[in-house]
């Protein structure tokens, strides 16, 4: 269901009544304060229409520049007002409103092997400096991933899981993610975010993401990962099952975002008390940190790996570079430790002012506090803020 105030457009989940959404609506358009919809007061009213948006705007309300967006879209110019016979504000159903692909989700290109959606940077999702974070980045890349699946046909009724998984109560676990930044988008723009995925060896998958900014084309951002399949119920990695690999094979496809000689694939070394230059103890699990797979989701570890990074670096340099290393899960109960060790590293930049380098290697390591079991392997690339 789709209805639209002229000028605003409000969108519901299929299993609400009607009697609710239109009650819903009603309510929003009082709260506007744009007149009285009371048909007693008189004069002065100023009249308001609930219409079909596809049908009332020349400007779809899912798109802003002709790009899909993944959220709510505001028209430009002012509402205008009809009633009906009945002096009741008129309500009319969106044709095929009922599936909310229709704007929650992106859509498929080359030949269904690539799946494309947009979205726009919001105010909660920029930094000190109005522009999008790393954990911004990588919750976009997460959702993109869902939709993704659940736009392919064999989703199941898990976080991502495909039928044949939930079935087994099977889920995907991430193991390894890589993120270069090239660009960080700013408040207001529209990025566009490609993803696919691939074999990665024998009982692992592969899925790459690029992002692109809307406005230049230019891509921005390049991401890859492994995933491998965990027991819901055991906690323990399973082999992928032949009738999940007959789900998923379809859509593999041997391309990479990041070529091969660009792919961080060197042992991230293992910190202890010596070699760690700053640990950061007592971080804890919030109920708002965990996901539907009962564990912390792998995004919120970034939070925590900023927390032992010097505020000086923080406000100097640029993130560009980011490998995540997943060694086991975190749960609810569990209280953390964050360590980091830092290093500068040579760039050509820095020979050409004499060996002053411009960039900087960080290590680090999520830990439990308890008995220093490793949670998260990292390391970063940091750069100079022009």
């Amino acid at each position: 269901m789709a209805l639209m105030i002229k000028g605003i457009s409000l969108h519901y989940p299929n299993n609400l009544s009607k009697i609710e959404q239109e009650n819903e609506g009603l309510a929003c358009i009082q709260n506007l304060k744009f007149g009285s919809l009371n048909p007693s007061k008189g004069k002065g009213r100023k009249n308001l229409k609930v219409t079909n948006a596809s049908k009332s705007s020349s400007r779809n309300q899912h798109t802003i520049n002709g790009k899909k967006i993944n959220g709510v879209h505001v028209e430009e110019y002012p509402y205008l007002g009809q009633r009906g016979n009945d002096n009741n504000v008129v309500v009319e159903k969106t044709e095929g409103s009922s599936n909310n692909s229709n704007y929650l989700l992106g859509n498929f290109v080359d030949n269904r092997f690539v799946y494309r959606q947009s979205f726009v940077i919001r105010s909660y999702e920029i930094g000190p400096d109005k522009t999008a974070t790393m954990e911004t980045i990588m919750n976009l890349l997460q959702e993109t991933a869902l939709n993704h699946v659940a736009s392919s046909g064999v989703g199941g009724n898990g976080f991502g899981a495909t039928r044949e998984m939930s079935l087994r109560k099977l889920i995907w676990v991430v193991t390894r993610i890589q993120i270069q930044v090239e660009q960080y988008s700013s408040w207001g723009d529209v990025v566009e975010i490609d993803t696919w995925v691939d074999a990665a060896g024998k009982n692992g998958m592969r899925r790459d993401w690029i992002i692109r900014d809307s406005n230049t084309r230019n891509i921005i951002t390049k991401a890859t990962s492994t995933w491998v399949i965990m027991n819901r119920e055991t906690r323990r990695l399973s082999k992928i099952p032949e009738q999940v690999k007959a789900e998923v094979q379809p859509f593999y496809t041997n391309r990479c975002a990041i070529p091969t000689d660009q792919t961080d694939s060197e042992k991230i070394e293992k910190l202890n008390d010596e070699t760690a230059e700053i640990i950061s103890s007592g971080l804890a699990p919030r109920w708002s940190d965990m996901d539907a797979n009962q564990h912390v989701n792998n995004v919120k570890y970034i939070g925590w790996i900023l927390e032992s990074v010097p505020i000086n670096v923080l406000e100097e340099y640029n993130l560009m570079s980011l490998t995540l290393e997943y060694r086991r899960e975190c749960r609810l109960s569990n209280v953390l430790q964050s360590m980091t060790t830092m290093r500068e590293i040579a760039t050509a930049a820095a020979s050409e002012n004499d060996g002053i380098s411009s960039d900087m290697e960080c290590t680090h390591l999520i830990r439990m506090e308890e008995d220093r079991a490793e949670v998260v392997r990292a390391r970063s690339i940091w750069q100079t803020k022009q």
